[in-house]
């Protein structure tokens, strides 16, 4: 019964949620990058190079288990997703622009997650055996994230008023099966989970930071303006956790794997809100400062 919920269930529940992703995203989304270059392509360096580079830096710095330090980087290359909208709504950043930047990652994860965990297996695993994804598990990551999201655009294309009613329905089942798939993942190894539990948490939780810190920072380094950089704080600093903890659980077969995703979909939620606050509060008295010199 184990073996066929992740075999089966567990694919075919991300995949309705991948294709609730596709439900919000149009055509425009990715046309809207002509809008707004500068900004989509310092996230995606940070997304796919900068966090990546960082994720590796704190595996040796931890000095994780491999088949650990390997479940970090592939949190590292999975994209953002709908919880980055929702924050960016919250913290006043750029919406559209989050929603052109998931659009553009769904598509972009498809090829570069495969090629980043084959490099993460080799070089933390080989050394113990041969390992890296066969090209059938690589077809099989590509089919889980872009296919689904594809499907949902052209629900949404062809059929606008079924694409909203299926809108609510599949992001309540989303924190649903992420609440069912972290409990299923600390469930299948908790025992070295409390082994490790320092070293995961620790290193995830620094991993989380650099994220939200780099995803914010970066942008505003290159002269994006606050507005926007906030959007990519949260693209970049909000992985898709339920993504990387399925991949882990079904594609790797791997509860070490899921674990860093799985301490991370709990910490993910407590920094962004705290990251969130502290820079409204930040923008707060630097207008109240602005205002002071005018008068």
């Amino acid at each position: 019964m184990d073996s066929l919920v992740i075999t089966v269930f567990l694919p075919i529940a991300l995949a309705i949620i991948m294709a609730g992703m596709g439900l919000e995203l149009t055509l425009n989304d990715f046309k809207r990058v002509r809008q707004h270059p500068k900004a989509v392509f310092v996230a995606l360096f940070c997304q796919l190079i900068v966090l990546v580079s960082i994720a590796f830096l704190i595996c040796k710095v931890f000095v994780l288990p491999p088949m650990i330090a390997v479940g970090l980087i592939l949190l590292a290359a999975s994209p953002g997703g709908p919880t980055a909208n929702l924050y960016s709504y919250l913290y006043k950043g750029d919406i559209a622009l989050n929603i052109t930047l998931t659009a553009i990652n769904s598509v972009i994860a498809a090829f570069t997650l495969p090629l980043i965990v084959n490099f993460a297996l080799q070089y933390f695993v080989a050394s113990e055996q041969n390992v890296g994804l066969q090209f059938s598990k690589i077809i099989q990551v590509f089919v889980i994230i872009l296919v689904p999201v594809v499907i949902g655009m052209l629900i949404r294309h062809f059929s606008p008023h079924l694409a909203e009613k299926l809108n609510k329905p599949v992001r309540v089942f989303a924190i649903i099966f992420l609440l069912f798939i972290v409990s299923l993942a600390i469930a299948k190894d908790y025992q070295k989970l409390l082994n490790y539990i320092g070293l995961v948490g620790g290193a995830t939780l620094l991993f989380c930071i650099c994220s939200l810190a780099i995803g914010y920072l970066v942008p505003r380094l290159f002269g994006i303006n606050s507005f926007q950089a906030k959007a990519c704080a949260f693209e970049i600093g909000i992985h898709n956790s339920t993504l990387a903890l399925t991949i882990a659980l079904t594609v790797m077969a791997s509860s070490d794997a899921a674990m860093p995703a799985a301490v991370y979909s709990i910490l993910m939620y407590v920094m962004a809100t705290l990251f969130g606050t502290l820079l409204n509060r930040l923008e707060k008295k630097e207008l109240v400062k602005r205002k002071v010199l005018i008068n």
